[in-house]
């Protein structure tokens, strides 16, 4: 192992997958790895990065994305730890607020999403298994 790859790579003695540290013990199989690593991490941060702006789990995805980088970089570890704390932080805010600040942060949070929907159906078109009445009820907004 290189120097510049010390400071970048998951190490080895923590590793608990022993089929992880035979594909290390080769360095051709290693680079190999850590690049499909790396490549699939990509794949999957650019989707869920590409899905943030709709209803859905856009975030999840690239946090998921993060999390297979992290498998592999030292990098990619720290910021899920960051990430993971950040969440912590507020799911513990959240819980200390009083009924009244939880359900205005449930309605702000609804509210979002049928604002973003809204604009997606708007300007995409609604799927054809939504009932007729809601390709009318949006006619209908557009024009307020």
């Amino acid at each position: 192992m290189s120097h510049e790859d010390h400071h970048v790579l998951v190490e080895d003695d923590e590793d608990d997958w022993a089929w992880r540290r035979r594909i290390r013990a080769n360095a051709r199989t290693a680079r190999i790895y850590r690049i499909g690593v790396f490549v699939l991490g990509l794949v999957v941060v650019v989707v869920g990065l590409l899905l943030i702006p709709f209803p859905g789990p856009g975030w999840l995805i690239v946090i998921g994305g993060l999390a297979i980088w992290a498998t592999e970089f030292e990098r990619a570890q720290r910021v899920l730890e960051f990430v993971k704390e950040k969440v912590r932080a507020w799911e513990q805010w959240v819980k200390r607020q009083n009924p009244f600040v939880k359900l205005l942060a449930g309605l702000a949070g609804l509210a979002f999403v049928a604002a973003v929907l809204w604009v997606t159906f708007h300007f995409s078109g609604i799927p054809g298994f939504f009932p007729d009445g809601l390709e009318n009820w949006m006619r209908t907004t557009a024009r307020i």
